[in-house]
């Protein structure tokens, strides 16, 4: 049997990087937490910890072991709050992460249904792209994701997916009702070389590489710099709402979307208290279709 403390210990030590540093987060001596990562070796039958100098490093046994220990940590953590929730959602806690223009387009009205419905229930809030935002979900770190994808399907990689809607995207540009083909030879404004890649493959699917003069993550700075001339972009309708310039000619696309899904890991049902949320967070998309 591998002891949930043991475990607790070896994940503090594998996020922070050192004895010194995880007894620090964990409010352990240092001899306590090397106590505890000798005898998980002598319960595992496994070199976890190998010396390197001054510190200390992980070997490839004890990486695999403190990646399963940060899950089944998060995990327990995640019972204990499922428990206290159980009580009449007199208590709770829901941990949700989300891309940017989800944040601040979906989930403030839900946040409000919420607190109004269940006061006691804490809503913590991250900011979050979807990849970054599945490893959390695995690693325990988060109990719901608002993720996109501009696939018709989900990857079938163990989370629950939800769908939510669907997203229209927009070619932003100085003329309204253009095409991308008209911007072939146009100098393009693309986020980062870790966000570019869906506007990229938009262009390739219309027939060409779009040119990338200018880069930015800010839809502000984009939009500016569409204003201004410099170029042209595209972008989701959720971003859009949060702010569009004057001078910006937005421009349906036909051919590209983002299908925007809730995601979830682990066996359903889910905990009450992000049952409550996924319950008012759909409310709000209903008020605002309606809307």
């Amino acid at each position: 049997m591998l002891d949930i403390v043991r475990l607790r210990v070896l994940a503090a030590v594998a996020a922070h990087g050192s004895v010194t540093e995880a007894a620090k987060a964990l409010h352990y001596s240092q001899p306590s937490v090397s106590h505890h990562l000798a005898r998980l070796e002598a319960a595992t039958g496994a070199r976890l910890i190998q010396r390197v100098g001054r510190g200390i490093r992980l070997t490839p046994e004890g990486e695999l072991l403190a990646r399963r220990a940060t899950e089944i940590v998060g995990r327990v953590d995640a019972a204990g709050a499922e428990l206290d929730a159980q009580l009449g959602l007199r208590t709770g806690r829901v941990r949700l992460v989300a891309f940017s223009s989800a944040l601040s387009a979906l989930v403030p009205a839900a946040a409000v249904a919420l607190r109004e419905s269940y006061p006691n229930i804490e809503l913590h809030l991250g900011d979050a792209h979807p990849t970054a935002a599945r490893r959390m979900l695995r690693a325990g770190a988060a109990d719901l994701a608002i993720v996109f994808s501009y696939e018709d399907t989900m990857p079938d990689d163990g989370i629950r997916y939800s769908y939510l809607l669907d997203d229209p995207v927009y070619l932003l540009s100085s003329e309204s009702g253009q095409t991308l083909a008209d911007h072939r030879d146009s100098a393009w404004i693309a986020g980062c070389p870790n966000c570019r890649g869906d506007l990229v493959r938009i262009c390739e699917d219309a027939g060409f590489t779009p040119r990338i003069a200018y880069s930015s993550d800010d839809v502000l700075v984009q939009q500016a710099f569409v204003a201004a001339g410099l170029g042209v972009t595209t972008m989701p309708g959720l971003a859009l709402r949060t702010h569009h310039a004057d001078g910006v000619q937005a421009t349906e696309l036909t051919v590209a979307r983002r299908r925007i899904h809730l995601a979830a890991f682990g066996e359903p049902p889910d905990p009450p208290a992000t049952t409550a949320f996924i319950a008012a967070l759909r409310t709000a998309l209903d008020g605002r279709r309606h809307g």
